[in-house]
């Protein structure tokens, strides 16, 4: 607690020689300061000029709230109670949770150096220093006191205007208890004498004074936020080590051990996302071990890469919060700080992503305690026919030579990248370092497609089946044409023609084996037209029929088409006749026979030509149908169009040749209907067709399950490079999109494994709920590394970052393994445990595994 008041700064008969003042005064626990009290010599602190009192000193307590419902600012009333003791029976002074000490900052200082030499945490040879980790644990706190004389009692008031709002909900947890008594105990002097200083400047109305106010700024230290009121929070001492498979040890008081680590972390508004990583990393082995001991000394402050040395600061200060003694939840603010102040996509309380925070940690903490001061130039050389040992070696030592830390010792490894262009066949061999795999799964690699088949029968009759397929989400048209042709059975002598149907017209056909499958969009309309296997043209008959609709109230009959297009061979068609007998064959009569219907259908012998463009009415000799040509009953007419379905041209008579341009393979046909022959025929060509892909908001879709090596083996697959990845090859001088080959070469001693779940474009985002089913004891690589010279290829899990909810909102938590076969359930501030069964779901989004050595 630092005084304002420099008229009790400078009365401080207890304080430091006039040599060396700190005026400031620390707010601590009691038994913290009772312990190494009890432990110093007297002389020796006398030659320090710091005098500790024989007695407890003055206590003030309990403590009175006065009116805290109705006023913003918290207040109560301290007694003072010089001759209240807590005595045992052994006459000893004794203490409760409750109890705290006001001391001078020479004396902080020197119980802060007995408690850290006593658990060997902070050697150094040039001595204990101020700047050590300990004094980042102090923060301030502004008191305004003034004495209450018509009851001997202080009044204590902490108000926002004195504090930021963090440090106000502070004080209220710290003092706002109902049922507990509160004592303070003044070693400092300083509010002693402003009691004494008080009596003996009274004012004449005998009335306290606001200029009689003091303000006061206390200087906490060593107390958590939610005052649980633990007598053993603040003493006591504990070394651990978490290495390897080995389990914990401990060297503290029975039913401390179990509890060490098991701390939560506060949310301080949408920050699960950040304490779930944080959890998952502060159970690290390894980094638990290196972050325990003095890493301090490899903050590289100097690395422009580098954040100063205050992310790993931070950090490191963080991890010794979580693993101290009997640690209540923690409020990561400070951490959140430095995190905001170097990464600010990270500030504000918006919900984030915790792999995204994960990657920017782990590159940060390497930055901040990389040991290369002064990096040197190297440059990478292409392999050019060299065995990959010696390549991947000398990338290897490359990377070492600019980047040394405990995060490259214990997270990194590394793969093999192989490109090769699809037109000059070059292939580029590189050695890349990893932090961790972000594994695709395995429905954002593949991709289902529905498509309607049409055929006809051996009998002559015609067939629609919708078969729905899976093909590589980046794959090309010939992976459709050949999962389709083993979907319907397609024979050797048989071929498929697939079309984009839009508005009952074919809008275009995918010929191109090599097309992208990326350009068949989700809504798309897809139909395969099956037919024997020959060198004949093409026709493509288009169904129209007249619908009568009122425009401003007036009669407006125009042609509509309507059904799927029929796609046939002209193998062996002649005339007009041939093709209509070639038609009807792809429907049957729903009360006549096919010979009757032909029988009644008139066909004119003229030749006219008539041009209509579809909507637009054209003069003709019937006003009621606005010159359409429209067939009588039972008439089917045939005219010759263009590709788009949409022009008239000249009417196909049945017993004159077909003109058919040999340039052309395709003939595009309008078969008009009349109402009679709809009527007539069984038109189920008139069926709403499928979208290739669509999703169904109100049934529940089932769950999709993959195994954990099969999104490996997805990651590990050759696929090509994106349009927007575009590779320049030193061949062609040219940017190709050249295809792509991951190998894993060397694995790292902790293995994060990301599963990409979140699917961005540019109109939509997705979460992806598969259920992974991810080795917990046993995750063996043997079969996925190419390089086979280490020691062990098994991992074991031992933390899981998972996320709850949809793509809008969700929730972070972490499943962390501490001690035997327990696991635990980290929620934000809530710690408690979990079986075995239950860590495995469909939440699970980025996997921690560490090696194990076999026997």
């Amino acid at each position: 607690m630092e005084c304002s008041s420099e008229d009790s700064s400078d009365n401080n008969t207890q304080g430091p020689d006039s040599n060396n003042k700190d005026q400031r005064v620390y707010f601590v626990p009691k038994r913290w300061w009772k312990d190494a009290q009890d432990a110093m010599p007297v002389d020796l602190d006398k030659k320090k000029g710091i005098v500790y009192a024989s007695s407890p000193g003055s206590s003030y307590g309990p403590m009175k709230i006065i009116n805290n419902i109705f006023n913003s600012d918290l207040v109560f009333n301290l007694q003072r109670e010089e001759e209240s003791r807590h005595v045992l029976e052994n006459g000893e002074v004794g203490v409760s949770g409750r109890d705290f000490a006001l001391v001078s900052g020479d004396m902080w200082l020197q119980a802060l150096k007995w408690h850290s030499d006593s658990k060997n945490a902070m050697k150094d040879d040039k001595g204990f220093s101020t700047t050590d980790s300990d004094i980042g644990d102090v923060y301030p706190l502004q008191l305004r006191l003034s004495v209450q004389r018509e009851t001997k009692s202080f009044e204590v008031r902490i108000s926002k205007k004195d504090n930021t709002i963090e440090l106000y909900k502070r004080a209220c947890k710290m003092f706002s208890v109902d049922s507990e008594m509160l004592r303070i105990w003044d070693f400092s002097g300083h509010i002693t004498l402003l009691f004494n200083d008080d009596e003996n400047h009274v004012p004449k109305d005998g009335q306290r004074q606001s200029d009689q106010e003091t303000l006061l700024e206390l200087q906490v230290y060593g107390l958590s936020d939610s005052m649980k009121g633990r007598e053993g929070n603040f003493s006591g001492s504990a070394s651990m080590k978490m290495n390897g498979a080995n389990s914990l040890s401990f060297s503290l008081g029975p039913g401390e051990a179990g509890s060490l680590g098991l701390t939560g972390l506060q949310n301080l508004g949408n920050t699960c996302f950040m304490n779930s990583a944080l959890q998952c990393l502060t159970h690290t082995p390894k980094l638990v071990d290196y972050f325990l001991e003095d890493y301090g000394r490899e903050i590289n402050p100097d690395n422009p890469l580098g954040m100063n040395g205050e992310i790993a600061s931070a950090f490191g200060d963080l991890l010794r919060k979580l693993w101290a003694p009997g640690a209540s939840p923690v409020a990561p603010r400070v951490f959140k700080s430095k995190l905001a102040r170097f990464a600010p996509q990270f500030s504000g309380f918006n919900q984030h992503d915790s792999q995204e925070l994960l990657a920017f940690l782990l590159d940060g903490l390497h930055e901040d305690l990389n040991r290369v001061k002064c990096k040197p130039y190297v440059e990478a050389k292409d392999g050019d026919g060299r065995p990959d040992e010696e390549v991947a070696d000398e990338y290897w030592h490359y990377h070492l030579a600019r980047n040394d830390s405990v995060i490259v010792d214990v997270c990194q490894g590394q793969y093999k990248s192989t490109l090769v262009c699809p037109v000059c066949r070059k292939v580029s061999v590189t050695f890349d370092p990893f932090m961790y795999l972000s594994l695709p799964l395995p429905s954002t690699t593949m991709r289902t497609m529905t498509l309607t088949v049409v055929s006809n029968n051996s009998d002559g009759m015609s067939q629609l089946s919708p078969h729905t397929i899976t093909v590589p989400k980046h794959g090309k048209f010939e992976d459709l044409t050949r999962a389709l042709s083993i979907a319907c059975s397609l024979g050797p002598d048989e071929t498929l023609s697939v079309a984009e149907v839009y508005n009952n017209r074919i809008i275009r056909f995918l010929e191109d084996p090599a097309d992208s499958l990326s350009l068949i969009r989700e809504a798309d309309k897809l139909v395969a037209y099956r037919f024997p296997k020959d060198n004949a043209p093409l026709v493509v008959l288009i169904n129209q029929r007249m619908e009568e609709q009122y425009i401003y109230g007036k009669l407006d009959p125009k042609w509509k088409a309507f059904g799927i297009p029929i796609v046939a061979s002209l193998r062996n068609i002649v005339n007009g006749s041939d093709l209509r007998n070639l038609y009807l064959k792809w429907f049957h009569p729903l009360q006549d026979s096919v010979e009757e219907a032909l029988e009644n259908c008139v066909v004119s012998e003229r030749t006219e030509e008539v041009t209509e463009i579809e909507g637009v009415t054209v003069a003709g000799s019937d006003p009621n149908v606005n010159g359409l040509d429209t067939p009588s009953d039972g008439e089917m007419e045939f005219y010759i169009t263009d590709d788009k379905g949409t022009v008239k041209n000249s009417k196909i008579l049945m017993n004159d040749p077909l003109a058919i341009n040999g340039e052309l393979n395709r003939l595009h046909v309008l078969v008009c209907w009349s109402e009679k022959e709809i009527n007539k025929y069984d038109t189920q060509l008139c069926s709403p067709l499928p979208e290739v892909c669509k999703f169904s908001f109100s049934a529940k879709r089932p769950q999709e399950s993959v195994s954990l090596y099969k999104c490996l083996e997805a990651f590990l697959q050759e696929e090509p490079l994106g349009p927007e990845d575009m590779w320049y090859c030193p061949g062609c001088k040219d940017h190709r999109q050249a295809s792509k080959k991951l190998d894993l070469w060397r694995l790292p001693e902790i293995l994060v494994i990301h599963l990409k779940r979140f699917q961005y474009s540019r109109f939509m985002k997705n979460k992806l709920e598969t259920y992974v089913d991810f080795p917990v004891d046993n995750l063996d690589l043997s079969a996925y590394i190419t390089h086979g010279n280490q020691k062990s290829y098994h991992y074991t899990l031992y933390a899981i970052s998972n996320h709850f909810g949809s793509m809008g909102g969700g929730h972070y938590t972490a499943f962390v393994h501490h001690g035997g076969d327990q696991w635990y359930d980290f929620d934000d501030s809530r710690v408690y445990p979990i079986s075995k069964e239950k860590i495995k779901s469909s939440a699970a989004y980025v996997l921690f595994y560490r090696r194990v050595f076999e026997d």
